[in-house]
């Protein structure tokens, strides 16, 4: 007992949550023990150095299933071909940037011969615009392919990791709802996630299977779950109903506590935002959700989805709505 570090512990002093840790041990990847007289999970000195790895290969942005190939294979030959795949992508992406820089060096050595100085009618530089428009689409531009074409393409590539975004309604409901709760209590052992789950046999699904949705709320976070007609107060007591409104969102995946992953998604989506008809309603809060969910006896069958995968999707919600005047 004295040689076990509690998961509490263990979260402090490597930065990252309590359910990321129980994360990597549905994964396969960490594994924890309990005691009769002590209800949360510990771990011992091996599994820390397990943890330390997994964090090394993390900080490397080598995925679950790479990492899972790793602890899954004596020797270094697996881990050799991870690191020098990694090392190709590298590579690839460098190779990839200074053609992009060369590109954009020719659409400005292009600008440069350009003298508007003596052209400042604003017919003659808007037709002057569409000159060298028409120039940088053109297949014939400076004898060589469309370049506007490759720039698409490689940046394209350079994105690759970044999913794109999808625009869903997600159809008003009635929900049972935890209220606004510190985000540590959620996923507690024993906390709002786990008092929720037992109600699953109320719950319907709403969008991809999934009937629930964690509201973010700054320093809280709110847990709804979609129930089905008929269902009561008194049915979910201690908990209560509401319903919720429902409305544009927009949608896209990233993986289930990989920060990185979900901060360059975020970053992508309201970028994203800024560039359409839409914009952020800030009426409503971004939310985010499991999809295909099979924990507490649902639907074994979703798992070949993270099998094939190698990690768990996370769907974020950023609700939208037509900016004024459109």
């Amino acid at each position: 007992m004295n040689n076990l570090i509690k998961i509490k512990d263990v979260s402090s002093k490597y930065d990252i949550t309590a359910r990321t840790l129980r994360y990597y041990e549905d994964m396969g990847l960490l594994s924890s023990t309990r005691s009769d007289d002590y209800a949360y999970r510990m771990y011992d000195e091996n599994a820390v150095r397990r943890l330390e790895q997994i964090l090394i290969l993390r900080k490397l942005n080598i995925s679950i299933k790479d990492i899972q190939r790793v602890f899954n294979t004596s020797g270094s030959d697996i881990v050799l071909e991870v690191l020098g795949k990694k090392v190709q992508n590298i590579d690839d992406e460098v190779a990839l940037l200074h053609e992009l820089k060369e590109i954009v060096m020719d659409f400005i050595r292009e600008i440069e011969q350009v003298n508007f100085a003596d052209k400042s009618d604003i017919k003659l530089l808007y037709n002057k615009a569409k000159e060298i428009e028409t120039q940088l689409i053109s297949i014939d531009y400076i004898g060589k392919p469309s370049n506007i074409n490759r720039l698409i393409e490689i940046t394209e590539k350079l994105d690759k990791k970044i999913p794109d975004i999808m625009v869903v309604r997600i159809p008003g409901f009635k929900a049972v709802t935890c209220g606004d709760q510190p985000w540590g209590e959620m996923f507690k052992e024993g906390g709002y996630m786990y008092q929720l789950w037992q109600y699953c046999h109320l719950y319907k699904s709403v969008i991809f299977d999934c009937f629930d949705f964690l509201l973010s709320k700054n320093d809280k976070a709110e847990w709804i779950c979609a129930v089905k007609d008929g269902v009561t107060n008194a049915d979910v007591s201690p908990f209560k109903l509401f319903d919720f409104p429902g409305g544009l969102y927009a949608m896209a995946v990233s993986i289930d506590e990989d920060n990185e992953s979900i901060h360059k998604v975020e970053d992508k989506v309201r970028r994203w935002i800024e560039s359409t008809n839409f914009e952020l309603d800030k009426g409503r809060n971004v939310m985010f959700n499991m999809p295909y969910l099979y924990e507490d006896g649902r639907d074994i069958a979703y798992k070949d989805i993270e099998k094939g995968l190698g990690y768990k999707q996370m769907q974020r919600y950023f609700p939208i709505k037509l900016k004024e005047g459109i």
